[in-house]
């Protein structure tokens, strides 16, 4: 069986946003356990010339479904729902996400391959096809920020380990 656009993609996408999703309740718990303000979190960062908690959480959902919606578009560009601004709205950006993408089909998705699109950045267009863009641009965005938000709440001491990170396995059934 060939692997479909799809898998590569959403599939891929869910799993990693369902990481995110369970390291976020971790994060708030041991928030709550410790008596620790969650916007704390929210503006932390890794480095002073880093971009904060709350940047890498909004890219994250706007490098899966906004990939997704970009392609569809024929053109993404930097940015993503910038009104999410504290912890709650950050697990309603992934929770939101994971919703829109499991409401993709695979015949939706797999319909996108070959698709011409750009990556548009100011006056700068990058042109890619959809599956390049997906797997050469929107995929490494997504692990980058998903890692980055990782180590951030690792660094604030949330007990985390890395199959918080991998999220929900794919594993053959029967």
């Amino acid at each position: 069986m060939a692997i479909s656009l799809y898998d590569v993609s959403v599939a891929s996408f869910l799993q990693t946003l369902g990481g995110v999703a369970g390291f976020l309740e971790r994060g708030l718990a041991h928030c709550q356990d410790n008596n620790i303000d969650p916007q704390e979190i929210v503006q932390a960062r890794m480095c002073p010339d880093m971009l904060d908690f709350r940047f890498q959480i909004i890219s994250v959902a706007h490098h899966s479904l906004g990939a997704i919606e970009g392609v569809k578009a024929g053109v993404f560009s930097p940015g993503g729902d910038q009104n999410a601004k504290d912890y709650a709205s950050l697990q309603k950006l992934i929770n939101d996400a994971i919703a829109s993408l499991k409401a993709l089909t695979a015949e939706e998705v797999n319909a996108l391959e070959g698709r011409d699109m750009f990556f548009a950045f100011g006056e700068r267009k990058m042109p890619f096809t959809a599956e390049n863009f997906l797997m050469s641009f929107s995929t490494p965005n997504l692990h980058f920020h998903a890692t980055t938000a990782y180590d951030i709440l690792r660094a604030r001491g949330v007990p985390l380990g890395k199959r918080d990170y991998m999220g929900p396995l794919r594993m053959k059934t029967a």
